[in-house]
């Protein structure tokens, strides 16, 4: 029992970064015994990613009745919009301008690549369409993201409506929404576990080797993604919201090495929800609408690797680089980032919406394609980590517009 209080007794960002550390000795040491733990890796994404539909589903709903002023919704959804629409455009900025002073895509052997064709894009109005599900059962199996989103805002506006016909369901959902974000918290604790065996696994499959066969490109991720989190939100925070930018990063680790070992911003949202509440003292009126929303079209990450994969591309092929072509990859990658998918190597898949848009064909996106596909995985565990931490920015920036920010329990998060 004492080793087990302990255990406890440990933060558990710390428990968390330490099993990442073993993780990777371990896959260095004895790779061929990491398919022995690989189990657990598996069940801690399988939990995270069965409490993302209902947490999206009540917990927004649950939000927008704790306004209590329907007026509230308009002015919180717009700057939470505005904000994660100014990271995204930021980061693929970023994303350019990296990849325009190392030039990862000079002489880059793509000729060695199998091609690997990409599907049909999905269509604006096929995206439009899909916010509205047809079933709302079959839009919680699939965790179509966007149309839980509309439904949950829909639930939630028309609870605080109904006025005082709508208090008892308003008070079911705040139940729920409570219920659920315990349920996160038990879940967390298997955290390190599941840390160990995602970086031990995907350390032994890939190899250490994957950031020296695409080392340009990968030092380009690293880089942008330091650039957008340290710099950008950084910036945000202080510009923005005028708080210490210490203890925001001291109190989001366990969200970060989740998005690294998961390389989901979707399997990272009940780990986001339980920090911004424990760890930084956001009000669960902002943190439970802000948060669902940032999984689905906060992707700095995303927009930040769609923009340097663009300009590697290019460079690649040897396309002539104009201020239309900058302007052209900067509005299609924003556009391409905000639709993709929270799940892994999604950004890949969004690269021939931008490449096309600048003349490059089919069969030249599907050589791109195929030459980073094989060592995507980690370079997706890389680029996910700003697409969470600008999540908990704009969480943060929005509570303190909103005056739902505690102070307090966010200060405190830098001596923890």
């Amino acid at each position: 029992m004492g080793l087990l209080r302990g255990w406890f007794a440990i933060p558990l960002w710390k428990r968390v970064l330490g099993a990442l550390l073993l993780g990777l000795l371990f896959a260095l040491v004895w790779p061929e015994g990491t398919p022995a733990v690989a189990f657990m890796g598996e069940l801690f994404v399988r939990a995270i990613r069965m409490l993302v539909a209902p947490i999206v589903l009540v917990t927004i709903a649950a939000g927008i009745t704790a306004l209590g002023d329907p007026k509230r919704i308009g002015g919180l959804g717009g700057r939470t919009i505005g904000l994660f629409a100014l990271t995204t455009a930021i980061a693929v900025s970023v994303g350019m301008a990296v990849a325009a002073l190392i030039r990862p895509g000079v002489d880059a052997p793509l000729g060695t690549a199998a091609p690997h064709a990409l599907g049909p894009a999905v269509t604006p109005y096929d995206q439009l369409i899909g916010i509205v599900p047809l079933n709302i059962f079959d839009a919680l199996a699939k965790g179509d993201m966007l149309a839980l989103i509309f439904v949950a805002i829909l639930t939630g506006v028309g609870t605080l409506v109904a006025g005082e016909a709508g208090k008892p369901f308003a008070a079911l959902l705040q139940s729920a929404s409570a219920v659920l974000l315990r349920i996160v918290g038990i879940v967390m604790e298997a955290t390190p576990f599941g840390v160990f065996a995602l970086i031990a696994n995907a350390v032994a499959a890939n190899g250490a080797a994957v950031f020296v066969n695409v080392g340009w490109l990968a030092l380009a991720v690293l880089i942008g993604s330091l650039v957008q989190i340290v710099l950008v939100h950084s910036l945000i925070l202080r510009l923005l919201a005028r708080v210490p930018v210490l203890p925001f990063f001291r109190g989001i680790i366990d969200a970060l090495v989740v998005a690294f070992s998961t390389a989901s911003s979707s399997a990272t949202l009940p780990v986001a929800m339980r920090v911004a509440e424990k760890n930084l003292g956001i009000g669960r009126p902002v943190f439970s609408t802000t948060l669902p929303l940032g999984a689905s079209i906060g992707k700095d990450g995303t927009a930040m690797y769609v923009g340097l994969l663009s300009m590697f591309s290019l460079q690649a092929f040897g396309v002539e680089l104009s201020p239309a072509v900058y302007g052209l990859v900067l509005l299609t990658g924003a556009l391409a980032a905000f639709g993709t998918a929270p799940v892994p190597s999604a950004s890949l898949f969004m690269l021939a919406a931008v490449l096309s848009a600048v003349g490059v064909a089919p069969e030249q996106t599907a050589l791109v394609v195929g030459f980073v596909l094989p060592f995507d995985r980690l370079l997706d565990m890389t680029r996910t980590v700003p697409s969470a931490s600008a999540n908990l920015t704009v969480a943060t920036t929005v509570a303190r517009w909103e005056g739902e920010l505690d102070e307090r329990v966010y200060r405190a998060a830098a001596t923890a």
